[in-house]
């Protein structure tokens, strides 16, 4: 049968080849399966003050293989993993084995030699592995002395020894480790990270101002900075905290005059919770004298209160002087109405009376 001029099995013929052609491209468009990586993806982080390390990789396995000077050969540079770029990042400034490195996010790479070793902080980060690496991208290399470990079929990445201003970072796979010393200026970074929080809503309270002020001053860092911190805080209120924080920028500037005057004007406004937790912050200096003269100073002031006694009974306590310690624990605990604080104060009256 012939339709419009053309038999019309030519037409059904033309209208099934075309729908399998567009079927095949449908299918060849679909996404592949998910399915488990030979080298699975892993990530490690690590905080130091408020600067966040991430070292984002693949994990190869030995699988019975000669690793080094072999698999992965000897003065050619490698990617530090498997598949596409290790990469390290950085949210503030740090220092790299002493070398200076800018906040970002950088390929790691590895240059192994039967000796020392490079390791490599590359501007591109979107590499697959390190074929394409060109040495003019580097933004920082530094050398380090590859060091014996125990066996680790898996190439792991980890931050060894923390601080309050450092961590290494480690790469170990085979029987060997490769580490490098990351150190954050916390001082720097903080009073940044600090100036940045101000803008928004602390920046409407005393609060916000002292404890921004009163950072600086415990952990060091700008004391010009501190102490306009601190006027702003004392400019919307007079406290017995931002009052203390003000006297210890003098003390810090030499000033003892002012820092004492500072400090006996706090004392005059300070309420029963602020001398408490002054005390408590001598004891934690063990300042075991200074704190009793403290707590005895808030009892005279506000003898009805069980808080102040037990408060008084704990530094006793801290300094040794038992007999004295169970005397006000008592006091306290006749004076409590709570039976939680009851039940506390006499676990520590039965504590001291099992002390040498």
């Amino acid at each position: 049968m012939i339709s419009n001029g053309r038999p019309k099995f030519v037409s059904h013929a033309l209208f099934l080849l075309l729908a399998i052609c567009v079927t095949a491209t449908a299918f060849a468009q679909l996404p592949p399966l998910r399915l488990p990586e030979v080298s699975p993806h892993a990530s490690i982080s690590q905080t130091v003050g408020l600067t966040d390390i991430t070292i984002d990789y693949h994990r190869p396995g030995v699988n019975g293989r000669t690793i080094w000077g072999d698999l992965v050969p000897w003065d050619t540079v490698w990617r530090a993993g498997a598949n596409e770029n290790t990469t390290i990042t950085f949210s503030s400034p740090v220092t790299i084995n002493g070398q200076k490195l800018e906040a970002g996010s950088y390929g790691l790479h590895m240059l192994p030699t039967r000796s020392d070793w490079s390791v490599i902080f590359s501007n591109q980060s979107h590499a697959w592995g390190s074929f394409s690496y060109e040495q003019k991208e580097d933004a920082l290399r530094v050398t380090v002395k590859p060091q014996p470990a125990d066996m680790h079929e898996r190439l792991t990445y980890s931050f060894d020894e923390p601080s309050a201003d450092s961590v290494t970072a480690a790469m170990y796979w085979e029987k060997l480790k490769i580490p490098f010393t990351i150190k954050v200026d916390v001082p720097a970074t903080v009073t940044a990270n600090i100036a940045e929080q101000m803008r928004s809503l602390p920046r409407f309270g005393w609060q916000g101002w002292n404890q921004a002020a009163a950072w600086v001053v415990q952990n060091g860092g700008d004391l010009a900075q501190a102490d306009a911190w601190a006027d702003r805080s004392l400019g919307m209120a007079r406290t017995f905290a931002n009052l203390r924080t003000k006297a210890a920028i003098a003390e810090k500037r030499g000033d003892a005059v002012m820092a004492k005057s500072l400090r006996d004007q706090a004392m005059t406004i300070a309420s029963e919770s602020d001398i408490n937790a002054y005390g408590y912050s001598l004891l934690g200096q063990k300042k075991y004298d200074e704190a009793l003269v403290v707590f005895q100073r808030n009892v005279k002031e506000h003898p009805a209160s069980w808080n102040a006694l037990d408060s008084l009974a704990d530094a006793y306590a801290q300094k040794g002087d038992q007999a004295k310690a169970a005397e006000n624990y008592r006091k306290a605990m006749s004076m409590a109405t709570d039976e939680t604080q009851k039940k506390r104060i006499a676990g520590e009256l039965r504590k001291l009376s099992t002390r040498p």
